[in-house]
């Protein structure tokens, strides 16, 4: 199986560090974040990865290599000309992305960088609904913005409790009987995908979550609560330690958490 390891991004969050590397770059229990999560991908069965690339690109390129691209098939969608966002990069990469003999049928995982997290990725990947455009992986945490989904699990929305603000196709929304789930930055995606975005009128640079919300009523897009799961978000310097932590609880070294 395939999949886009989202690196592109200018990592604004984890300055000073990211003024000398990229994100993926950034040192955590004596690897690159790009390390793990990649070794984690390798370790689920996923022998095809595309990495996108903007900030200080040559440096995770060059890195990849030197790894001897971890012994699977790794390949860059290179975004440095200008970064697409979360839902133009899935876009742009799509011809690295499509699998030429699934006729459409075939599916990727879509993984940030600076996410780890004890997922049983073979797990999610294999109990995902054959109806699904997008599967997306969400938790009950405490945050301020949440994705809205409906009794069966399908995305209807998404609100920001700390504003007040709802977006949804669905005009008469009942924000109140929808269960508030956050995003965990991974998610699973059809190659019905592309032909979505031309059909609904989606190019160059835009978020998934814009995307997810408009289709969502059209197409079914769920969600995923892993029993038990636990994530870190390596997106400020105080959670470096926090991320370091977490790889030591969960005894990951080169593999599956």
């Amino acid at each position: 199986m395939k999949a886009l390891l989202f690196a592109a991004g200018l990592g604004t969050r984890l300055k000073p560090l990211t003024d000398s590397m990229p994100k993926a770059m950034v040192p955590v229990s004596g690897h690159p974040l790009i390390y793990h999560v990649i070794e984690k991908l390798k370790a689920s069965g996923i022998d095809d990865i595309v990495v996108n690339v903007h900030h200080f690109a040559s440096m995770i390129e060059d890195y990849v290599h030197g790894m001897d691209d971890f012994g699977i098939r790794v390949r860059f969608s290179d975004e440095t000309d200008f970064l697409r966002e979360t839902g133009g990069g899935i876009l742009h990469a799509e011809n690295l992305l499509k699998d030429g003999n699934s006729d459409g049928k075939g599916r990727f995982l879509v993984h940030n960088v600076d996410i780890l997290s004890n997922l049983d990725i073979g797990k999610f990947i294999s109990s995902a609904r054959e109806d699904a455009l997008a599967q997306i992986v969400v938790s009950d945490r405490k945050t301020s913005r949440y994705f809205l989904f409906n009794d069966e699990n399908r995305l209807v929305g998404w609100t920001n409790i700390s504003t007040g603000e709802v977006r949804s196709p669905y005009e008469d929304l009942d924000v109140a009987s929808c269960r508030k789930l956050a995003f965990s930055g991974i998610h699973l995606i059809s190659e019905k995908v592309f032909p979505v975005f031309r059909e609904y009128g989606f190019e160059g640079k835009f978020p998934i979550v814009d995307f997810y919300l408009k289709v969502c009523r059209d197409y079914p897009i769920y969600g995923t609560v892993p029993e038990n799961y636990r994530m870190v978000d390596v997106g400020k310097l105080d959670t470096i330690s926090v991320a370091e932590e977490f790889l030591s609880e969960e005894g990951h070294c080169c593999g599956e958490m």
